[in-house]
């Protein structure tokens, strides 16, 4: 009793709960949004709505220079020093205010060219992106304000923000794709993160006068130049990895059709409501504290502690899920998905593997290894591109979940030797 006692006592247990609670939330609402696209947009729907989220999570780097994690690191490590911190929030605010209004204007201005780029000549939604570029500069703050409460430790803060998020989503869902059909859903993406400005920064000055210290006395440049590196590695990871799954599913288009890209992107979906649960866990409490180990037998606890606590539970949780597969699909969406519940063998297997290297890979963020992390992660997606291409006109669609197995499988064994020494 004791050791359970030891163990709920524990931030990490509390902090797990909390994320747990929020994931389970994040599913819930999602069996119904889930559902409601299912049923209003179908399989061709749900491909588009790929697409738009693969060009928004591009976006998302781009507009905030890649700084989030760099941003976690840094007022993590000058929480205590109050010029410093003042110094970093004036100066990335300032600089990321200022881009989002010119990529605002890239967008508005160019709103039918990003339609052709992102949904074909066939489909006509310039006026998603107008909307976009509305809510962009919104919803980059937002993206600041949650990793500055982030590295002050604010764990709690930053998942109450996601609980919000995701009723907000369901609420926006519910009105538009009901009413609007496709449209609706794509509007729905580009105009819900914007909305946790407010939530954000209501936290944020609660914990900081924000209006006091934004003035460009506080700009600092080095301070830019600092978290420049970040900037590269969010280039990889956030942009061409985003525009890599765009160029695949436009090539499962052309190959097999767009409802086999749609039951892909269902696919996704569904691995995207449980990997919640572990990119969560690793941003708000793993990366303060792989950033925060100064020797490497402090990283090695850290690595360990992941491997015996989360890596299990994911496990355990995904034979779960693949027993269960045809019930979910249907839950979550029509009979005419059912096609999907094949899918789920290689997909479960490629997110065990990588839940594996996730830890490995913020490594890379937390001790700026900005290098080491660019050559393997575009490796990496050359690798995913190539083999995506060449086994989808061998096999079809299951060529692309097998690849992404074999990808995160090398991704993994390169990880582990390159840091052997703080593993064993």
């Amino acid at each position: 009793m004791s050791f359970i006692k030891k163990i709920i006592n524990t931030q990490l247990f509390k902090i797990s709960s909390l994320n747990s609670l929020s994931v389970l939330l994040k599913v819930g609402i999602g069996l119904v949004t889930s559902k409601i696209l299912a049923v209003f947009v179908g399989p061709g729907g749900m491909a588009l709505v790929g697409n738009l989220r693969n060009f928004m999570t591009s976006l998302e780097s781009i507009s905030t220079l890649g700084f989030l994690n760099g941003i976690v690191k840094y007022v993590a490590e000058t929480g205590n020093n109050k010029t410093q911190l003042q110094k970093i929030i004036a100066t990335v605010f300032i600089g990321l205010f200022l881009l989002a209004l010119v990529l605002s204007g890239i967008l508005f201005f160019f709103a039918a060219y990003w339609n052709t780029k992102i949904f074909g000549i066939h489909f006509q939604y310039s006026f998603v992106f107008k909307v976009l570029a509305m809510t962009l500069p919104w919803y980059s703050v937002s993206l600041f304000f949650v990793s500055v409460i982030n590295g002050l430790g604010q764990f709690k803060k930053v998942i109450w923000i996601t609980i919000c998020g995701n009723f907000i989503g369901l609420l926006m869902t519910l009105v538009l794709v009901v009413n609007y059909k496709t449209l609706g859903a794509l509007v729905t993406i580009v105009t819900m993160p914007a909305l946790l400005f407010f939530l954000s920064f209501y936290f944020v000055n609660r914990e900081i006068s924000f209006f006091k210290i934004i003035h460009l006395r506080n700009f600092d440049f080095k301070i830019i130049k600092n978290l420049s590196s970040y900037s590269l590695m969010a280039l990889i990871s956030s942009v061409f990895g985003p525009l890599v799954l765009l160029a695949i599913r436009k090539n499962v288009i052309a190959e097999v059709g767009i409802e086999q890209a749609g039951y892909w992107e269902t696919m996704t979906r569904i691995s995207s409501y449980y990997m919640l649960f572990v990119s969560t866990i690793l941003s708000v409490y793993f990366l303060p504290k792989l950033s925060g180990a100064k020797s490497r037998e402090e990283t090695k606890k850290v690595f360990w502690d992941y491997y015996k606590s989360i890596l299990p539970l994911f496990i355990v949780g995904l034979s779960l899920i693949y027993v269960l597969r045809f019930f979910i699909v249907q839950l979550l969406f029509t009979k005419e998905f059912l096609p999907v519940a094949s899918m789920f063998f290689w997909q479960l297997t490629g997110d065990i593997l990588k839940v594996a290297f996730l830890i490995l890979g913020y490594q890379f963020f937390a001790k700026k290894m900005t290098k080491a992390f660019i050559v393997s992660e575009i490796a990496s997606l050359a690798v995913l591109y190539f083999l995506s291409v060449y086994l989808i006109s061998i096999i079809g669609i299951q060529g692309v979940l097998i690849a992404q197995v074999l990808d995160n499988l090398i991704y993994l064994l390169v990880l582990v030797v390159y840091f052997r020494k703080s593993l064993f």
